[in-house]
């Protein structure tokens, strides 16, 4: 199923195995996959796929975020947030693009990045 594929899996720099676990702060650049667990926060700069079997518990900032496991924190994306049908968001989100799919969940407040409300006022 073309539609349900994880958006952002694409030459993966980074990943974090099903049977990883990280306490801790993660950063880096590139491209990263999370199959495990991960308790801390994440400050990437790239991309970032949280798969179906992945979770993550703290905040997250970074360029898009394709999530289809759980994250239980901010997100912080400075492009696009994707949730698939099977991910789970419980936290605030600020970025300039969001997707939620059919069944995914999402609590808590979101703030889009790109335009001011003045902006989004006038073109109307």
């Amino acid at each position: 199923m073309f539609g349900k594929k994880e958006e952002l899996d694409k030459g993966i720099d980074t990943l974090i195995g099903e049977k990883t676990r990280i306490i801790g702060r993660v950063e880096g650049t590139g491209s990263l996959r999370v199959d495990g667990y991960i308790e801390g926060d994440m400050d990437y700069k790239g991309d970032v796929v949280i798969s179906n079997t992945g979770k993550v518990k703290g905040n997250i900032a970074c360029s898009n975020i394709s999530i289809s496991g759980i994250v239980d924190g901010n997100i912080v994306a400075e492009g696009k947030l994707t949730i698939l049908d099977s991910g789970k968001v419980i936290g605030d989100v600020e970025t300039n693009n969001i997707v939620i799919y059919d069944s995914g969940f999402f609590q808590g407040n979101c703030k889009m990045k790109d335009r001011s409300i003045e902006e989004i006022e006038e073109s109307i």
